[in-house]
């Protein structure tokens, strides 16, 4: 079983950092536009434009041992090593960076049988699509081929809720203006892409998951933000879902984190709690854009305190819903 995530440099130095923006946004996936456009826009514009400021902040995160979702990442799968016993061969592996997919894919083509698990919770094809397009890649070298299975989502399992949610009762809910369910954004265009059904083109359609919009993202953010309300009995007058991390000037997926986040505080609220439910391990995305930058710019404008949520990280919660993941599908072979 190999359990993939997004990546991170090898370090803060300008080259490691320069080396993992590189692979990362020039992936047709991530930025989906005609390559000559997105090699101008990527090596020419972006990576000039924020390759200072990236070091920086992974500056700001970094720990003795490293970037905190390679530390949670490698933590993860040795716990779950551990909590299937021998029966399994656990390892992780990198979208974007070292260990490499291809690297550790090796060590699993000799089992009958390898279950791929993107650590990605709402389904996306510049995350999820894109690690499976690479095992793909990987494996369409080998001339005999084991059982290769994929889990694609996870966004409403019960153990993945609940282990969000203990994270969140850390913290007295009720001591909070207001609560952030925050996303990770993706651009307008790949919503429309993975629509099947014309879902985009009705109102309110990402409201409530159905059979022609369940592989929607959007949808599955705001159904994994219901599930979670509703499991810490949070109002809905009292959340809001958001998405984060925009890049570009391209129409991403609506309200913005930051916007809300500024106009919460000109609003008058003083004490705001964000969960980042698009990431099971903490990573620049959670600890530096909302739990640093995001916080810094909540105090300017008047607010008194933004806490955030610690994801599900290894949480034994978490461990066991992993585990219950995996089994599923060597039971549903058996069956």
């Amino acid at each position: 079983m190999l359990l993939c995530n997004i990546g991170t440099p090898k370090s803060t130095k300008y080259g490691d950092v320069f080396c993992y923006l590189k692979k990362f946004l020039n992936d047709p996936r991530v930025i989906d536009i005609p390559q000559p456009f997105r090699y101008i826009l990527v090596n020419g514009i972006i990576i000039p434009r924020r390759l200072r400021q990236s070091a920086k902040s992974y500056e700001r995160i970094w720990q003795e041992e490293g970037s905190p979702l390679f530390i949670h990442t490698k933590s993860l799968s040795k716990h779950l090593q551990q909590s299937l016993g021998p029966d399994f061969l656990v390892d992780f592996a990198m979208r974007y960076s070292e260990p490499l997919i291809e690297q550790k894919l090796e060590k699993f083509q000799k089992l009958k049988k390898i279950i791929i698990f993107p650590l990605f919770p709402q389904h996306a094809s510049a995350t999820t699509g894109s690690t499976i397009e690479e095992v793909m890649r990987v494996c369409s070298k080998w001339k005999t081929f084991p059982e290769i299975v994929f889990l694609n989502q996870f966004y409403d399992h019960p153990g993945f809720i609940e282990a969000l949610a203990l994270q969140g009762e850390k913290y007295d809910l009720n001591r909070y203006d207001h609560i952030l369910f925050s996303f990770h954004g993706l651009p307008d265009r790949q919503i429309r892409k993975q629509d099947l059904h014309g879902c985009c083109l009705r109102s309110g359609c990402c409201n409530k998951i159905d059979n022609e919009n369940s592989s929607c993202y959007k949808a599955q953010c705001y159904d994994t933000a219901k599930r979670l309300s509703e499991r810490l009995f949070i109002a809905q007058d009292r959340y809001t879902v958001t998405f984060q991390s925009r890049l570009g000037k391209d129409v991403w997926t609506k309200p913005y984190t930051i916007d809300t986040i500024r106009s919460l505080a000109k609003k008058g609220v003083k004490k705001l709690l964000v969960f980042s439910p698009a990431f099971v391990t903490d990573c620049l995305e959670t600890i530096y854009e909302i739990g640093i930058e995001g916080a810094q710019e909540f105090l300017h404008l008047g607010g008194e305190i933004l806490d955030l949520v610690e994801s599900t990280n290894c949480h034994p919660v978490w461990v066991k819903a992993c585990e219950q993941l995996i089994k599923q599908q060597v039971v549903c072979k058996a069956q």
